[in-house]
């Protein structure tokens, strides 16, 4: 078997490889990491002169490698200085010194370009040896968990192993370290699934103030901190990523800083080892995008291309007409917003992924200059969009046919995913179908991040180009699918990127199974079926359903124009409906969306339940009042009604006391700290007050709760699922005081005879 996880302690490395029984180590002593500077010669060979007095340097030396994937396409290679470390930690170091120090005193800035800088020393170690980290055997875990309060208070009597308390309320700390002990020793874990990052350090040194010399969390003594927690900025959001620890010869999940554990769990976590040849404590906190670069900065090892540091690729220049094609997104249908029934939602699978792979799209294949685009001004190749298949659609950028660099990176995980959903759709044991979704799972998001990437201004092996051409095929694909569509006698009513809604526009339309097939074979990537419905309602944007409503008996909207002439605009990730195998699907309404407690959410959710079981927005308004009903006698769980907020700046930062900031008090007068990118869970208890007491903390267990406000929550709740029909709050309000029950008919020729409805002929659809 393969090492599955490595401790680097100053020059010296420890492997950790499975065994039958648990695991064993060996120390290697002979790795040296090194990284890569190219540049002119002369400047090389001064800097060779100058790093020769370096302590951290062990030798120096000239080698011919690719500078980046263009360079490898040409068949061309660039004189690179190699420089071997003693350590894995100096590589940073070393680089910002060549950059800060060597270039900036004799040198104008670009002058050294450095690469295999920022690789985590585990990844490094597994490139360098070729090593495969993918665990030889299954892997044992143990969960270890505490309480935020605890864990604020530094007490882990309240330590959970497995879900399950290994203390009671007369055992003491000692007690519990040393059932937990115990249970190290008799179940040997691999992997320590750890709530909070920070309950590694508070063990150890609970251990140790009690005189535990015994106690480790590792298969050895000793605990190494290897980064302390940081906030960060990404696309304009703010996240949090926590403290790292290692511990000798166990990996450590840490549950609240690993998106891939959270979606895809163990079996998505061993995929993305063999795929990416992280470890496994590396792979577990790494980001999706994270993943995607280090699958391709091991497969851009095999083509002899390095990994750069800091990479600054400027936008070519472009005409204005080309830039003005180019600066485009993909395609959207606007919605139109209403009740639609008999509704078909079909997609193109993976539609990104495989334009890039069904188009060969890679930074070194786009225009790339090469012998190949000879064949484009011959016609020789074509596409099956009957254009030619060596230019972009709207671009004219040209691309090459020799095989890219992402159509490597990308066609195992798709071929990967597809088999995965083969063998779903076979029926197979529960526990092979948690491992099938877990493993394709994982794939979805590498997939999902690989087009944005390329837009991606400091993405490893990105290029703007590659964007732009990807969003240009995808276009082309969508209106292609559009007419296909239209000519079968089918009408879409949304379609966003890859995914369309459509409805029969006349009696009897093409089946769609066939007008899917047919699309499929014109464009090259598979449209499939992702559900058929009873009937969808799409939702207006707040903005627009506040001006769609007018005043009843005006005919005006409250901005004075004709409600004709103020058509609502849909909003484009916001829908609901109800499946002909009777669920439903809700996306991007309160019910969905993170900040929305509980009750709220069940509310919404039974909302939509009453619009399908009696077709009458005003039945909707019905079960408001019920709930209204329960949240003003008091008869709320408030448990029920907790929210969770993501902070964006420390306490300090707030100029106005928000409800987020007056948890961070109580947070803080709690002894716990909460940091840019991480989330505060509260209950509003009185939201007239300003300060502190304006929400209390789940965990102090509140008993009151401020009525109006989450009353407020739940009519805009409601207003999401009427408002395709026109309804707004003062509509909502209007029909609770009068007690009126109006049903679709009635709602469609009287309520809102100001607002015209004409379907197309044999049209299905109840639109506002």
């Amino acid at each position: 078997m393969s090492p599955y996880t490595f401790e680097f302690e100053g020059d010296t490395v420890r492997e950790w490889t499975l065994t039958d029984t648990g695991a064993e180590s060996r120390l290697v002593t002979d790795y040296q990491p090194s990284l890569y500077v190219s540049g002119p010669d002369d400047a090389l060979s001064d800097l060779r002169v100058r790093l020769e007095s370096d302590p951290k340097l062990v030798a120096t030396r000239y080698e011919r490698l690719a500078t980046d994937l263009h360079e490898a396409h040409a068949g061309d290679r660039s004189r690179v200085l190699r420089a071997d470390l003693e350590r894995v930690g100096e590589a940073r170091t070393l680089a910002r010194e060549i950059r800060g120090v060597y270039e900036r005193e004799a040198y104008a800035p670009g002058t050294f370009r450095l690469f295999d800088v920022d690789l985590s020393p585990g990844f490094r170690y597994c490139l360098d040896r070729g090593i495969d980290p993918t665990p030889g055997r299954d892997l044992r875990t143990l969960s270890i968990e505490l309480s935020e309060p605890a864990l604020g208070d530094g007490d882990v009597s309240a330590v959970r192993v497995e879900g399950e308390p290994i203390g009671s309320a007369e055992t003491d700390a000692v007690d519990v370290l040393r059932t937990l002990e115990d249970r190290l020793e008799r179940d040997d874990p691999d992997i320590l699934v750890v709530s909070h990052a920070d309950l590694i350090p508070l063990l150890d040194e609970r251990a140790t103030e009690r005189g535990l010399e015994r106690f480790c969390l590792g298969r050895l003594p000793g605990l190494t901190r290897l980064a302390g927690e940081n906030s960060y900025e990404s696309y304009g959001r703010v996240g949090h990523s926590s403290a790292r620890y290692r511990v000798p010869g166990r990996a450590i999940v840490d549950e609240s800083n690993s998106f891939l554990w959270h979606q895809s769990g163990l079996a998505g976590l061993e995929y993305m080892i063999e795929k990416t040849g992280r470890p496994l404590q590396e792979a577990a906190w790494g980001s999706i995008g994270t993943l995607l670069t280090s699958r391709q900065i091991r497969l851009a090892r095999d083509r002899e291309v390095l990994a750069p540091w800091n990479k600054w690729v400027p936008e070519r220049f472009t005409d204005v007409r080309t830039l003005h094609a180019a600066d485009r997104g993909g395609f959207t249908f606007a919605p139109e917003v209403g009740f639609h029934e008999d509704v078909h939602e079909i997609d193109f699978a993976s539609l990104y992924p495989r334009i890039i792979c069904e188009h060969n799209v890679s930074p070194e294949t786009v225009d790339c200059g090469c012998r190949d685009e000879s064949s484009v001004d011959t016609g020789e190749a074509t596409d099956a969009l009957g254009g030619d298949g060596r230019r972009v659609p709207e671009l004219g950028y040209r691309i090459c046919g020799d095989d890219g660099f992402l159509p490597d990176v990308l066609e195992p995980l798709l071929e990967d995913r597809a088999a995965r959903k083969r063998r779903l759709a076979a029926d197979p044991s529960e526990e092979e179908a948690a491992r099938l979704r877990g493993e394709s799972g994982a794939i979805k998001w590498v997939l999902v991040a690989c087009f944005g990437y390329q837009g991606y201004r400091n993405a490893t092996f990105g290029r703007i180009e590659c964007h732009e051409a990807i969003n240009a095929y995808a276009r082309e694909i969508a209106l292609e699918a559009k007419r296909r569509l239209e000519d079968a006698g089918w009408r879409i009513v949304h379609g966003i990127v890859d995914s369309l809604w459509v409805t029969p526009r006349v009696d009897e339309p093409t089946p769609i199974g066939e007008v899917a097939a047919e699309v499929s074979d014109a464009v090259g990537i598979e449209l499939e079926r992702d559900g058929h419905y009873e009937w969808v309602c799409f939702v207006p944007r707040r903005d627009s359903a506040a001006r769609m409503s007018a005043p009843e008996g005006t005919g005006k909207s409250s901005s004075g124009s004709t409600t004709a002439e103020s058509a609502p605009a849909g909003a484009l990730t916001k829908y609901f409906g109800k499946r002909v195998d009777g669920g439903y699907k809700i996306r991007g309404l309160e019910c969905r969306q993170r900040n929305t407690s509980a009750f709220v959410a069940e509310s919404q959710r039974e909302f939509v339940e009453v619009l399908d079981r009696e077709r009458e927005p005003a039945a909707v308004c019905d079960a408001l009042d019920r709930r209204l009903g329960e949240l003003r006698t008091g008869s709320v769980d408030p448990r029920d009604l907790v929210v969770t907020n993501r902070v964006s700046k420390p306490l300090e930062a707030y100029d106005r006391r928000t409800r987020s900031a007056a948890a961070l008090e109580r947070y803080e007068s709690k002894g716990l700290e909460r940091s840019p990118g991480q989330s505060v869970r509260y209950v509003v208890v009185d939201d007239d007050t300003t300060g502190a007491e304006r929400v209390r903390l789940p965990f102090e267990e509140p008993t009151a709760y401020d009525r109006e406000w989450y009353a407020t929550a739940v009519v805009r709740a409601c207003e999401s699922v009427v408002s395709p029909f026109g309804w707004d709050r003062r509509r909502i309000r209007s029909t609770r005081q009068d007690g009126q029950t109006v049903s679709l008919t009635t709602f469609h020729t009287d309520c809102c005879s100001d607002i015209p409805v004409r379907p197309p002929s044999g049209s299905r659809s109840h639109r506002n």
